[in-house]
């Protein structure tokens, strides 16, 4: 028997709520649950003002109704599954070193910052900064997986170190920007600046998309590491066709700022 909490009262102002994680609720009966603390605004609270709580945690926690106002849900979570029967607030998933988050719904801004390991999902859209490092530090993500099978918006991957961020729909502007390491893969179009003060790493596009001039064209080859990533997302239900995982790609070499290490692939239709 999974976990369930229902929302019954919509938060006012943002919801603090990163203790929703399955390995803090192990051991804890629903009346527990209901009493563990929240930050609601500059206020306090509890999961209980907000929430239903029904079941019993084995490792899966089903959440339900809109959550868009609640934040830092998965917080530091090294196992188990969280599953989001809606919209979601910012900074999901943050520091997260395993386990599974599914989101059936939209996600707000700060997908996965500082993650490590494990998957996020996102069946919708999303917004800013999607697995990127948060302002003044040097490194994003350091690995794991981020799928989004809808748009985002920008600086998707921001200093990301390891991992694979993949994007169903469009990207904006920045995706990518001061990467250390790491793949990106974009199915719909990529936004404008992609790459710059990129150290290494690999953007992919579907899409023919505005190269900066610090970028210097390289090739056209067939890359094999590109068919057991693209194989990999087409089996998770990302629209991804035969032509994309055999076809060639276009190879660009940048950013020249930082010696030209990375590279964005564009598929050559």
């Amino acid at each position: 028997m999974s976990l369930n909490l229902t929302l019954h009262t919509l938060p006012e102002v943002p919801l603090e709520a990163e203790l929703i994680s399955p390995e803090r609720f192990i051991g804890l009966s629903e009346s527990a649950i209901s009493a563990v603390k929240v930050q609601h605004g500059n206020q306090p609270a509890t999961v209980g003002d907000f929430f239903k709580v029904q079941g019993k945690n084995n490792g899966t926690i089903h959440l339900e109704g809109d959550l868009s106002r609640i934040k830092h849900i998965g917080s530091g979570m090294s196992s188990g599954r969280i599953t989001i029967h809606g919209n979601v607030g910012a900074h999901l998933g943050v520091g997260m070193s395993g386990g599974e988050i599914i989101v059936e719904g939209n996600a707000g801004d700060w997908v996965g910052p500082e993650m490590s390991g494990g998957r996020i999902t996102i069946n919708g859209d999303a917004g800013h900064l999607v697995g990127s490092a948060y302002r003044g530090s040097t490194t994003g993500i350091l690995g794991g997986e981020i799928i989004i099978h809808g748009n985002v918006k920008n600086e998707t991957g921001h200093a990301m170190r390891n991992g694979l961020i993949v994007i169903g729909g469009n990207s904006g502007d920045f995706t990518g920007v001061n990467m250390l390491a790491g793949t990106i893969i974009v199915l719909g179009e990529l936004g404008i600046r992609s790459g710059a003060g990129m150290k290494r790493g690999t953007i992919i596009s579907m899409h023919d998309a505005e190269i900066l001039p610090t970028f210097t064209y390289s090739c056209v080859y067939h890359p094999t590491f590109t068919r057991m990533l693209l194989q990999q997302i087409k089996e998770q239900g990302l629209p991804v066709d035969e032509d994309q995982i055999e076809g060639p790609y276009h190879r660009w070499c940048g950013d020249a700022v930082e010696y030209n290490r990375g590279e964005i692939l564009i598929y050559k239709k």
